[in-house]
């Protein structure tokens, strides 16, 4: 991960019109971006795709005018959030799915590295997301943001726009019902 000197030269070299700095950050931060908007809305993986994309057209049409975030992966996931919002209150039309050979072509990791681990990581992991999607989705997305994203309580807070307490208080009571559905 980039230390925070770093993404704010690269902010800052974005914002001057620089546009390997502006791809760069768009590599940096697409996956976590289309994996948060998934967990938000599984409506098309084309429809996350376009807001993200949706919200990185703006970043370069009012660059000039942006001030330098103190955390930008925090700053896009709020975006991401806020043009998804906006766009299923203006009930936008229904995105077809990407297909997947399409999808497999807009990550960079190799297959091989993923696909070798044994079944049993891959049954608990199936069995950990099936838990999870039992839970509300208050809990759902709080307990995303704080062990996917790796989000402080405060950025947590802000994101679900409840105060600090109240996002402890989400994730702990998340893992509070997962870890007693897994004990049963």
């Amino acid at each position: 991960m980039i230390e925070t000197k770093d993404e704010k030269l690269l902010w800052e070299a974005f914002q001057s019109g620089d546009e390997e700095a502006y791809t760069q950050i768009y590599r940096l931060h697409v996956k976590v971006m289309y994996r948060y908007g998934m967990s938000l809305v599984s409506v098309s993986e084309a429809f996350v795709f376009d807001c993200i994309h949706d919200v990185f057209t703006e970043l370069w049409i009012k660059r000039e005018r942006l001030s330098v975030p103190d955390n930008m992966r925090f700053y896009l996931l709020k975006s991401l959030k806020v043009r998804i919002l906006h766009l299923l209150k203006r009930k936008e039309q229904v995105y077809v799915s990407l297909a997947d050979e399409d999808f497999d072509t807009l990550w960079e990791e190799s297959s091989d590295g993923i696909f070798n681990q044994n079944d049993e990581f891959y049954n608990r992991q199936d069995l950990i997301k099936k838990l999870i999607a039992q839970l509300p989705p208050r809990q759902q997305e709080a307990i995303r943001l704080r062990y996917v994203e790796n989000m402080d309580y405060g950025e947590i807070a802000s994101l679900l726009s409840v105060n600090r307490q109240s996002a402890q208080n989400l994730v702990f009571r998340a893992v509070e019902r997962l870890r007693s559905w897994i004990a049963i």
